[in-house]
């Protein structure tokens, strides 16, 4: 309850949550993004396995901020954000990604990298996109 004080409290702490949270999507969704270039055929002197480990170890450690800074803002006004068609459609575009990434490791597709691995690395970088345009709509609802 005090991490909520502070950040009603102090004018400068809700836009330093913002600038974690924004960290947090660089690091995830850049790294995706690394990758997916990768396997499509950039970078070729990169070895997948050795890049996949380092990318997603990063994308992973870029969820974590950005989760953990987006359930802080979301606690200070959480009434409003769930009248939020914005919040709601990034809520459920997240949970896409999320479904789309267990299926996506689930079924081994980093040793495959067959074409539905492929698909399914451009439709999670356009669902975390997705993601990023609606949490910025978010503040013009």
């Amino acid at each position: 309850m005090q991490a909520l004080a502070a950040l009603q409290s102090h004018p400068w702490a809700y836009p330093a949550l913002e600038v974690v949270h924004i960290v947090g999507i660089a690091l995830l969704l850049g790294n995706l993004v690394a990758l997916e270039v990768r396997v499509f055929g950039g970078a070729a002197a990169l070895p997948v396995p050795a890049l996949a480990r380092l990318s997603l170890t990063l994308a992973l450690a870029g969820f974590a901020l950005a989760a953990a800074s987006g359930l802080l803002m979301f606690a200070t006004h959480p009434v409003e954000l769930l009248a939020n068609r914005s919040f709601l459609l990034k809520m459920g575009l997240l949970a896409l990604a999320g479904c789309n990434a267990a299926w996506f490791h689930g079924r081994g597709a980093l040793a495959r990298l067959d074409r539905l691995a492929r698909l399914q690395m451009l439709a999670s970088s356009l669902l975390w996109l997705a993601a990023i345009a609606c949490g910025r709509w978010i503040a013009y609802e």
